[in-house]
């Protein structure tokens, strides 16, 4: 193969590539601009790690772009090489193809990136999703009787995962997702938690936000506190010690732990119970 060959046959198949993939992007931006969201969607609320759901099906749908648009290029830059290509470049000096190719090594370096980038994304996100889900569930089981569970609740400091409204009070529920490992555990430290064995840190100061900022939302609206009591998921992890009483940190078995978690101040009346179940109702619909 001499560098006319594949200076020419890598033009065509790159430029015919890169039109498919703004077509394929411009395509998923449509789609996405045009679905008015699901039907009968009054009656639907979100459910556990929605939002997770959402990200890895965009993040699939442009890993499959990228693809796809590799396989393109293969298919394209064999059949310009066969139909001899290489005459676009008649004439060319070869210090000036051999700058071509190095751009066109550099692009696919670049996709290469793009794909891993992808690929590590897609893993991080699979696992809040999966961390969520299970999370979802259990709170699911135990709420009967107890309260209703609602999922993403937005607030101006950012998204709660689960939120538990009930007679006996409001608890946030945040998930902290991390690969369990053996005989692994978890401690809290002030305003930190600590993963065993080794020294990984994760701090809930964001979480603490959220909080105070849905708190803000519930005077807001009813004219009185309430309080909003902050329960850490580590799904997968032993608990250790945790010091304070401003949060709890459960694992997916140890989560109904929070029904037991009250205080005769944090009870609300039924005036109040409806007034949140109806704002948390209409702010989470799907």
């Amino acid at each position: 193969m001499n560098i006319e060959s594949f200076s020419g046959a890598a033009t065509v198949a790159t430029a015919s590539t890169i039109v498919f993939a703004l077509a394929m992007k411009s395509w998923h931006f449509i789609s996405r601009r045009v679905n008015t969201g699901p039907r009968f969607a009054d009656g639907i609320n979100r459910e556990a790690a929605q939002r997770f759901r959402d990200e890895l099906e965009r993040i699939m749908a442009s890993q499959w772009t990228y693809l796809s648009a590799a396989l393109v290029f293969v298919l394209l830059f064999v059949s310009a090489y066969v139909l001899r290509a290489e005459r676009i470049y008649d004439g060319y000096a070869d210090r000036q193809l051999y700058i071509l190719i190095g751009l066109f090594a550099g692009l696919g370096i670049l996709v290469v990136k793009l794909l891993i980038e992808n690929q590590l994304s897609r893993t991080q996100v699979e696992l809040l999703r999966d961390a969520n889900i299970v999370i979802g569930h259990h709170l699911q089981s135990i709420a009967a009787g107890f309260g209703r569970v609602y999922h993403d609740v937005e607030t101006s400091a950012g998204v709660i995962d689960h939120l538990v409204v009930g007679k006996s009070g409001v608890y946030a529920v945040q998930v902290v997702a991390e690969r369990p490992v053996k005989s692994g555990f978890v401690a809290l430290e002030s305003n930190t938690l600590r993963f065993g064995p080794g020294n990984k840190t994760r701090s809930i100061v964001s979480m603490g936000k959220c909080t105070a900022a849905l708190e803000r939302e519930f005077r807001r609206l009813l004219d009185h506190r309430v309080r909003v009591r902050s329960v850490i998921a580590v799904p997968g992890w032993e608990v250790h010690d945790q010091t304070g009483e401003e949060h709890l940190v459960v694992n997916d078995h140890s989560l109904p732990m929070l029904r037991g978690w009250t205080d005769q101040a944090d009870y609300l009346m039924n005036e109040d119970l409806e007034a949140l179940q109806q704002m948390l109702g209409a702010a989470t619909k799907a």
